[in-house]
């Protein structure tokens, strides 16, 4: 009698389980079972998304009307395995929307470009500030008056740490 292979009538019935649909083995880190375990069953990052816009300026009439679930993951984070959250840390950024205890959602795999904002490790110590790139020079320039631009030198230990993609912040 041979080994191994498939039998008839074995394993579990298609799309018999809790979904009704096919399903695929995954390999997770046991320490992150029970939180992959509670989104699926929780829908723990879905909230609802209403369809109608609240108005900045002169009050409307307000719809009941739910549009979809809104996961928040899907608006925030574009690669989940190059993501990180973060803390600012004082008033540098003030002008960039950035205000201190605001959290950063970071993108280690979008490039750091002119322009951006960016976190970056120079000697050992984390900041966040506006990557500035021209004529050769690049330099991490604050959004506020009061601080002044670092000037990245060969000598100083610069690591780009990432893209901040978004800032949330409470009123």
């Amino acid at each position: 009698m041979g080994r191994g292979g498939k039998r008839k009538g074995a394993g579990r019935p298609m799309g018999g389980g809790a979904y009704g649909e096919a399903t695929h083995p995954v390999r997770i880190p046991l320490s992150q079972v029970d939180r992959v375990l509670r989104f699926v069953r929780e829908k723990e990052y879905a909230l609802p998304l209403y369809a109608s816009r609240v108005s900045a300026g002169f009050p409307s009439p307000a719809d009941d009307y739910v549009e979809s679930a809104l996961d928040l993951n899907e608006h925030l984070v574009r690669e989940p395995a190059a993501t990180f959250f973060v803390r600012a840390q004082g008033e540098s950024m003030i002008g960039a929307g950035i205000h201190d205890g605001d959290l950063l959602v970071v993108d280690r795999s979008v490039e750091a470009t002119d322009g951006k904002v960016v976190i970056a490790s120079i000697n050992g110590e984390l900041t966040v500030k506006r990557y500035v790139r021209r004529n050769g020079k690049v330099w991490l320039a604050p959004e506020n008056p009061a601080y002044r631009a670092l000037i990245l030198n060969e000598e100083d230990d610069v690591r780009l740490w990432g893209v901040v993609k978004n800032v949330i912040h409470p009123l």
